[in-house]
């Protein structure tokens, strides 16, 4: 026994003989593991998130998520928007009555007019602001030049001419209205662009009067006669209603002598030249591929002989019985 006395107070007894040699270095090694875990753990412990991080991270992405459903929502209340008005624009008949709310007496007071050329120009006359009146009667000019393509055998070729005439006649009723609306800019007319389709529509009823007779009576005399007396009148009431709006002789005579020119001239060229005008352009775009021609008034004689066989055998088969 190894004894060993510190103080009197104290003591410790150490048993040699039960200890192992090694007793020491398995100490060291537990030890040594022991350390070697511990900074183990250590670096494989990431610091813990405190309440202050976690609700940072929350935040930003809240925030985040936030500003990107708000703009989104901006976004699409945006487009609702734009696609509401242009539905409201386009849509709306409440836009355009006021230009079509109109009378049929009305209409016809309206038509008997435009024949009659007023007197007093010292004041300015009362236009009609409505589009019903005029938009019929070019929509008639249309349907009297088809007519007229027909009864004058004028040859069709690949349908009719629908689209020829309704430009034509669309386009004189918008061209020489904004010409005319223009150049009475310049003069200071007292004049609307509204009040200008509407005099010039109605203005159509003369012509419309002087080719529905003339396609179907085929007289050049009748139809000069026609010219200056209805289509004379129709003109004479358009130019005194502008020379009651305008001020100033020049002016007068520049708007107003255009005006009629214009209205006369293209009378003429809807009878003597359109047709040729149209029948030279569809051989022009047609060329020589051009399918058959067609006529649309005539029957072939096919069709006729075909018919013609057919009733005699009936009628014989039913002379048999």
């Amino acid at each position: 026994m190894f004894l060993v006395n510190y103080t009197a107070s104290s003591s410790a007894v150490i048993d040699m003989e039960n200890m192992d040699d090694t007793s020491g270095s398995s100490f060291e090694d537990m030890g040594e593991m022991h350390q070697e875990l511990k900074e183990e753990d250590d670096v494989g412990e990431e610091p813990a998130p405190t309440e202050e991080d976690d609700s940072a991270f929350l935040g930003v992405r809240g925030l985040k998520g936030q500003l990107g459903r708000d703009v989104a929502d901006q976004v699409w209340q945006a487009g609702k928007r734009q696609a509401s008005k242009a539905f409201n624009l386009y849509g709306n008949i409440d836009i355009l009555r006021p230009y079509f709310d109109v009378e049929p007496i009305q209409v016809r007071n309206r038509l008997l007019e435009s024949l009659i050329p007023i007197r007093a120009i010292s004041f300015p006359q009362k236009v009609a602001g409505e589009l019903y009146g005029p938009l019929m009667l070019v929509f008639t000019l249309v349907a009297i030049l088809l007519h007229g393509m027909k009864t004058s055998g004028t040859v069709i070729r690949e349908g009719t001419l629908m689209g020829t005439a309704i430009g034509t006649c669309f386009g004189y009723w918008l061209g020489v209205s904004s010409f005319v609306y223009f150049l009475g800019y310049l003069c200071n007319a007292q004049i609307t662009m509204l009040q200008m389709l509407s005099l010039l529509g109605y203005g159509l009823f003369g012509p419309c009067i002087v080719l529905l007779v003339t396609y179907n009576v085929h007289l050049h005399s009748l139809f000069y006669l026609l010219w200056l007396i209805v289509g004379g009148l129709s003109t004479l009431r358009m130019v005194t209603v502008l020379l009651s709006r305008t001020v100033g002789q020049t002016q007068r005579l520049a708007v107003c002598g255009m005006l009629a020119t214009l209205h006369m001239v293209f009378l003429l060229y809807l009878h003597f030249a359109y047709h040729r005008i149209v029948e030279g352009i569809l051989d022009t775009l047609e060329g020589p591929n051009a399918g058959p021609v067609r006529y649309p008034r005539d029957i072939p004689e096919l069709s006729v002989t075909l018919l013609n066989n057919t009733v005699k055998s009936i009628g014989a088969s039913l002379q048999m019985h």
